[in-house]
């Protein structure tokens, strides 16, 4: 089983949206995707129970549930905000990468800081058993905001994946249970660009073989 863990301290960082989208995409591919919604507003659940029966399955899980069958090819991790101590390194012992989105505002750059230095501590990514990269969220590349976003990420030492911008597809796609990749390449052609790197590491990073 591969596991990625999707984190950041702060709550509207784009954990929901990344987790949902990888669903989808390894979804395609066949075998057998456990979503599990550490956060307590379930977002990614809800996600599911909208998501029509003629797309490809994805397994709900809630780590709150007495329900502990985790059998699967591919496990995302959607987790809270806040995921602080041992919580969070419990679930980064778990998994084999962790994606941290982050957001082009001062609000975001400053909680993902201090959360980094706390990564950078864990055990297991010091002894790389566990990969960090981090992914922009949002993002409108002719902004100043976006060029401090930027240059901030870069100033972190871990691998930025990819920029991804601020489409309503998004928020269509949310709202009918559907990711990215089950809609008509013709209308997130762009954004199926931006998101192949990040496809891309995920299976390097995820390749325990």
């Amino acid at each position: 089983m591969k596991k990625i863990l999707i984190a950041n301290p702060k709550g509207g960082s784009g954990k929901t949206t990344l987790a949902t989208n990888l669903a989808g995409y390894f979804s395609t591919l066949g075998g057998r995707v456990v979503l599990s919604d550490m956060d307590r507003q379930q977002s990614s659940t809800q996600w599911i129970e909208r998501r029509p029966a003629d797309m490809p399955l994805i397994h709900s899980h809630n780590p709150r549930s007495k329900n502990l069958d985790l059998d699967s090819d591919w496990l995302i991790i959607d987790s809270p905000a806040g995921l602080r101590e041992e919580k969070l390194s419990d679930a980064v012992k778990l998994a084999d990468c962790v994606i941290v989105p982050i957001q082009p505002s001062a609000f975001d750059i400053g909680a993902t800081r201090d959360f980094l230095d706390i990564l950078i501590e864990e055990k297991a990514i010091r002894k790389q058993k566990t990969f960090v990269a981090l992914v922009g969220m949002r993002v409108n590349s002719r902004t100043l905001s976006a060029a401090a976003h930027a240059e901030f990420m870069k100033q972190t030492g871990f691998p930025v994946l990819t920029y991804l911008r601020n489409a309503q597809v998004y928020a269509t796609a949310a709202g009918q249970g559907a990711s990215l990749f089950d809609m008509r390449p013709s209308l997130v052609q762009q954004d199926l660009q931006q998101w192949a790197p990040l496809l891309s590491w995920v299976v390097e990073a995820t390749d325990t073989d």
